[in-house]
């Protein structure tokens, strides 16, 4: 049976199982046989030869881990006969790097049709924004969230509430059978896109208004509260953002000042609107009502703003994977890396995070740096984190999650290599700390944790207009302003996830599209929603995720 099984690279000592096995069985793979000592279950791999302890394994050609025990040919790698490690890296090392551009023809006259703002980003949606410099005035923001959500039409559907209002009274009627045995209204995979706002959007060309809340901006330290802010600047500097609100209690670390001083650093040409109030300044009623006002005049100067044409050069693409699986580095991963490679070629920015998910492929990034600056401010940066992790007990090779490790991610190097596939081939044109915003054309490196709403947040704080979200096992991860792509790595996923999946490069693994092909369809879904004539999963289901980093360890 064809594609039953596969080798990443000519190098690798490993193959991957691309459908479950039993013990005894024999395979047969570019002119050799293995019999297979134990079972192979899809996404794992065994070994090309009899392993000793403190052997290598190879995977996608570089070193994933070492052998702790006798591992027999054709036997797989567990955490129980394998352990993470991986090459050490330098500047010393670094070697020249040849990148040939991928053919970008058929694309270098397309469009998109974006949000211009006046400093010349583009906008991929029209968002305003509501934050809380402090913890102490979250509920201020969700009485807000709730007054302005509902009373313009950006309320999520409640069908819940209905549900539980029905239920209430099925049970004041002592009708108890009805209530075990009640059925779904209608399938949740579908109820969302369907449902229609109670109310009519007064205001066609605001996407939304984002209300975030947090625990920081206080009793913290001041390192996290300064990242606080430079995060809330990153946000509101967005292209996705035409305005905000911003809620202050007056008396806390993040001071307005040090954000208005962080929005200015990152862009001196900033005139969005940017509306603030403080509680200790008056009532709490007085804030509000204020702050309702205000905000509804800003929300008719954002309303004036259409869409209109724009070259690809002025996307900024995140790239990210969470509950990943053996699959993640061979289908989606890749294909994202070739989308990413064509977006590059156009002159577009691209941006790859999760550095405890680069671990494993440092020497690979540092060779494809454009400058020894660049690439010695990723190793600093690796490094400074790596240490930390290493100073509190724990380490780059504790990344991999239970989900991760059962579906054939054995060690961090594993997950790293794949990991790192979504940053294609194309040569690193910048890398940043954490906030630090996109603006070099090319593909750029984000140093955030691996986290998948730490990665994602710090993401949006970098410029990311549009993130593509790599997953094997399925999140419903999301973002408040930024639309996440989430691109199974199989079809059964897909399939078995309507409501949180929106692209599948499931076909890759069945052998009925190239990696090519499969990025160039999703290229195309991309244009479409950077265009406003689609919506990913997670902004139907309204998931506005929002975890700042506090700069200790999270991986």
């Amino acid at each position: 049976m064809q594609h039953k099984v596969l080798k990443v690279h000519p190098a690798d000592n490993v193959i991957v199982a691309l459908q479950n096995f039993n013990s005894g069985e024999q395979i047969d793979f570019e002119g050799d046989s293995y019999t297979l000592p134990i079972g192979v279950g899809v996404k794992h791999k065994f070994v090309t030869e009899d392993l000793q302890p403190g052997d290598s394994v190879i995977m996608y050609g570089v070193l994933v881990g070492k052998a702790t025990q006798p591992i027999r040919r054709g036997e797989p790698i567990t955490t129980f006969n394998l352990k993470h490690d991986a090459d050490r890296y330098g500047l010393d090392k670094k070697q020249p790097y040849q990148w040939q551009p991928p053919d970008v023809s058929k694309w270098r006259n397309r469009t998109f049709m974006g949000y211009h703002r006046s400093d010349g980003q583009v906008g991929t949606a029209n968002y305003w924004l509501v934050v809380p410099l402090v913890f102490c005035e979250n509920r201020n923001i969700l009485i807000l969230k709730d007054a302005f959500e509902r009373e313009l039409g950006y309320a999520q559907p409640e069908m819940y509430r209905e549900q539980v209002h029905e239920l209430v009274q099925l049970y004041k009627v002592g009708d108890l059978d009805k209530v075990k045995k009640m059925e779904p209204f209608v399938d949740p995979s579908i109820i969302r896109p369907l449902q229609e706002p109670k109310r009519p959007r007064p205001f066609p060309n605001v996407d939304g208004i984002k209300f975030l809340t947090h625990e920081m901006g206080c009793g913290g330290t001041r390192q996290d509260s300064a990242a606080l802010c430079g995060l809330f600047a990153g946000f509101i500097n967005n292209p996705n953002v035409a305005g905000a609100t911003v809620l202050s209690l007056g008396c806390q670390h993040t001071q307005m000042s040090m954000l208005e001083d962080e929005i200015r650093r990152r862009n001196p040409k900033f005139d969005k609107p940017l509306l603030m109030f403080e509680q200790q300044e008056g009532t709490e009623y007085t804030m509000l009502t204020n702050a309702v006002r205000e905000t509804f005049l800003g929300l008719i100067e954002a309303n004036k703003t259409g869409r209109k044409p724009a070259p690809l050069s002025k996307l900024t693409v995140g790239l990210k994977c969470g509950g990943s699986d053996g699959f993640s580095g061979i289908s989606a991963n890749p294909a994202v890396g070739h989308l990413s490679d064509i977006l590059v070629t156009l002159g577009a920015r691209t941006v790859l995070a999760e550095f405890p998910e680069l671990n494993g492929v440092e020497q690979e990034l540092i060779n494809r740096s454009v400058s020894d600056e660049k690439a010695g401010k990723f190793i600093d940066l690796m490094q400074d984190y790596s240490a930390k992790a290493e100073a509190v007990g724990s380490g780059f090779d504790m990344n991999p999650s239970p989900g991760n490790i059962r579906d054939g991610l054995i060690t961090d190097a594993i997950k790293s290599a794949g990991a790192a596939k979504k940053g294609g081939t194309a040569p690193v044109a910048d890398v940043l700390n954490y906030t630090e915003p996109a603006t070099t054309p090319g593909l750029n490196l984000l140093c955030t944790p691996g986290n998948d709403v730490e990665a994602t947040t710090g993401m949006a704080g970098s410029g990311t207009n549009v993130i593509l979200f790599t997953t094997g096992l399925g999140t419903p991860t999301g973002n408040p302003i930024c639309p996440v792509v989430k691109i199974a790595t199989n079809t059964a996923l897909a399939r078995r996830m309507p409501d949180v999946i929106d692209f599948d490069s499931g076909p890759v693994i069945e052998g009925e599209q190239t990696i090519e092909q499969n990025a160039e369809e999703m290229l195309e879904y991309v244009l479409r929603l950077a265009s406003g004539e689609v919506q990913t999963k997670a902004q139907q289901l309204g998931q506005d995720d929002f975890i700042p980093w506090k700069r200790g360890v999270s991986l």
